[in-house]
């Protein structure tokens, strides 16, 4: 039997990190006076409002409007501005916008429940809030609780509710009556440019605190994740949300870093949407996540036929099984390109172009990323074939730049050089990297990474529970749902119907359990720790079950 041969290694990234660098103007402003400066930048199909569009120089001329309108209420660098919008213009606009002014900006989902996003403005700091009516309406008479707020700006269609002494405007017509602006705030490379919000372990949201740099450290990705055609016009198809950092990456930033139309949708998913908009908008890339794919073959008829344009597909936010991979590739000919990555990091690990895809595999390190697999006791890399944790260089671009007000959390981390993912993996001889997952609790469900922590401590607050515990549930391969397993208060009545409904009202839709029971005992440690991985339905009393899409 001929002996393996070994892939030729990848060639060796060489960082270019500038003193001054700003995403907001790198994703706008270093288009115009290009061949890019009328490209269509952005395109919005939205099923309420219709399509909408921009141009990098339209693009770039709305973000500095909003620049210089935080610039005229007094908002200087480094001040947080909390964005909670559907898929719009607006979204780039005061993203991006918030960046060119040196501030800090905030996305948030806009699925979280107005107490969620009190939570995330208080710990943020932040002293502007980007909102659509619905979440305003919501919030403003709650605004006691926000004494830093100073500026609220407001997208959309609705009432405009007044506050005494708040400058309250409608953000279209508020940058429209700015004709002149100010040059982007000099930021350098390593300044904080925006915070992101991820499930933590403590049963909060944790700020993730990311610098300008982070757009360079996500170079490698656009050419060993992304295959962009660089003498083309490229245009990517997102399925999802901005607020997630994996849209905000690969759906906005990364594209338009490089003079891309970036294409989103907001409004009602159904399985036919996405090869409809992708004819419609000659897409050439989409980008999803397994939930999204398996919902076209399963529940369409499209082949490659239908999408004629489409040349290169990209998925991440959780596993694609092996049997959905072979069938897209039955129905489409092509395959899906995985990502792993995460919060602190963005997509960091991929399969490539330049090696087949081993189903199952998430592909290799990007050159520019030294990743290493650490024993975490004796930080010491482990051999080929042995299990080890995740490590990356604390130099590297793309690294976050701490836990907001986290500190203890931040140092945590990072020992001897490295930031420890909490992941792990292990290597195979051809230098293939087998993710194996966190060995925590965190849930992955269609795509979202869920704290239990987080949903206890929501549940725990209702009268009629002693005590509770979430798990993922598999209701089929490579596909969870939340549930979660409560223990009533002696006496009490309190039926899983209403802790569905309690969980429904007070979470975001995609971390309200989907399933309840109740039941008497939890397996526990002999100290009283919960054995969460002993937890299943053999222990409940009763079910209830919420009606699940995807």
């Amino acid at each position: 039997m001929n002996a393996r041969t070994p892939f030729a290694p990848f060639p060796v990234w060489d960082w270019h990190i500038p003193e001054f660098f700003n995403i907001g103007s790198a994703c706008t402003d270093a288009h115009l006076g290009t061949d890019r400066e009328n490209h269509v930048a952005m395109i919005v199909e939205d099923d309420t409002l219709g399509e909408s569009r921009a141009t990098f120089k339209q693009l770039a001329e709305r973000t500095s409007q909003f620049a210089q309108l935080l610039r005229k209420h007094t908002v200087s660098p480094g001040e947080r501005v909390l964005i909670r919008l559907a898929n719009s213009l607006d979204y780039p606009t005061a993203f991006l916008g918030a960046m060119k002014a040196g501030c800090i900006a905030v996305p948030t989902s806009t699925l979280l429940t107005a107490e969620e996003v009190i939570y995330l403005a208080k710990d943020s700091g932040a002293t502007v809030l980007t909102l659509d009516h619905q979440t305003w309406a919501a919030l403003a008479p709650r605004l006691p609780e926000l004494p830093a707020v100073k500026l609220v700006l407001l997208s959309g269609k609705g009432e405009v509710i007044r506050v005494p002494g708040l400058p309250v405007l409608e953000v279209g017509g508020a940058i429209r009556d700015i004709t002149a602006w100010s040059a982007p705030h000099a930021t350098r490379a390593h300044d904080p440019a925006y915070l992101v919000y991820t499930s933590g372990t403590t049963g909060y949201p944790k700020g993730v605190l990311h610098a300008h740099r982070a757009l360079i450290g996500r170079e490698p990705a656009s050419t060993y994740w992304f295959h962009f055609d660089e003498q083309g016009d490229d245009r990517i198809l997102h399925s999802g949300k901005f607020n997630w950092t994996y849209v905000l990456g690969s759906g906005l930033m990364d594209p338009l870093y490089r003079g891309k139309t970036v294409i989103v949708h907001e409004g009602r998913n159904d399985a036919g949407l996405w090869t409809r908009l992708i004819a419609k908008h000659k897409a050439t890339i989409f980008i999803g996540v397994p939930t999204i794919y398996r919902q076209i073959v399963q529940k369409t008829e499209a082949t490659k036929a239908d999408v004629p344009s489409l040349r290169f597909c990209m998925s991440a936010g959780e596993h694609l099984s092996d049997e959905m991979l072979g069938q897209w590739r039955e129905r489409f000919g092509m395959d899906i390109y995985e990502a792993v990555g995460m919060s602190e990091f963005s997509y960091y690990l991929s399969q490539n172009i330049f090696r087949p895809i081993r189903a199952g595999s998430a592909g290799f390190p990007q050159p520019g990323h030294d990743i290493k697999l650490l024993d975490p006791e004796t930080l010491s890399e482990v051999a080929r074939g042995e299990e080890g944790m995740i490590a990356i260089p604390e130099d590297d671009p793309g690294l976050f730049l701490r836990y907001w007000n986290l500190p203890e959390e931040t140092a945590k981390l990072r020992r001897g050089g490295w930031f420890f993912t909490g992941d792990y993996a292990r290597i195979d001889d051809d230098g293939y990297l087998w993710f194996l997952g966190r060995k925590d609790d965190i849930i992955k469900s269609f795509g979202y990474r869920v704290s239990p922590y987080e949903i206890e401590r929501v549940l725990k607050s209702h009268p009629d529970v002693a005590d509770c515990a979430c798990v993922g549930e598999a209701i089929e391969k490579d596909k969870l749902l939340v549930a979660a397993y409560v223990i009533p208060q002696p006496g009490s009545a309190v039926t899983a119907d209403a802790l569905l409904a309690f969980g429904k009202t007070h979470l975001a839709a995609y971390k309200a359990p989907k399933v309840v029971y109740l039941a008497q005992e939890f397996p526990r440690t002999k100290n009283g720790k919960i054995l969460r991985r002993e937890i299943s339905p053999v222990i409940a009393t009763s079910r209830s079950t919420a009606q699940s899409s995807g």
